[in-house]
């Protein structure tokens, strides 16, 4: 015990790095453990685009979007998605797949809907890039804003 005091001493930078990743970690673990919306992938989502007509919902910026989405994909950009949730009200118990372009913005979108009591919310792992890698269609057709 002495010894591996004496070693946390000597290494407190290394012993410092080692309990934030740590925590970080075990936030991670929790957070997936209890997120309220399910991950699903690129061919998850266009299979439940097939079978429940699932509506996508593309958090990226305007530039971003106009690049290229998701056939018929609904656009609202994250930091308005709180104010705009009333316009896709209509699909709170239906399949909503969201999508960012790799899949950092997704999770926050998510955590909207559900709290604005979206019943089946999906986000796609990966994101655009994870569509695109898939070799599935995108479009540059704006269809909704």
């Amino acid at each position: 015990m002495t010894r591996l005091l004496e070693f946390l001493g000597n290494h407190w930078m290394m012993t410092s790095a080692l309990l934030v990743v740590t925590v970080l970690l075990i936030q991670d673990l929790l957070e997936s453990l209890f997120r309220k919306h399910k991950v699903i992938t690129p061919t998850g989502a266009v299979q439940l685009m097939n079978t429940d007509e699932a509506l996508i919902i593309d958090v990226r910026e305007a530039a971003e979007f106009a690049e290229g989405h998701v056939e018929g994909a609904y656009h609202i950009p994250l930091a308005k998605l709180g104010e705009r949730v009333t316009e896709i009200a209509q699909h709170k118990n239906a399949p909503v797949i969201v999508t960012c372009q790799q899949g950092t913005r997704s999770p926050a979108a998510c955590k909207t809907l559900t709290k604005a009591g979206f019943s089946q919310v999906y986000e796609m792992r990966g994101g655009m890039l994870a569509w695109s890698d898939s070799n599935y269609p995108i479009t540059k057709k704006r269809k909704k804003s």
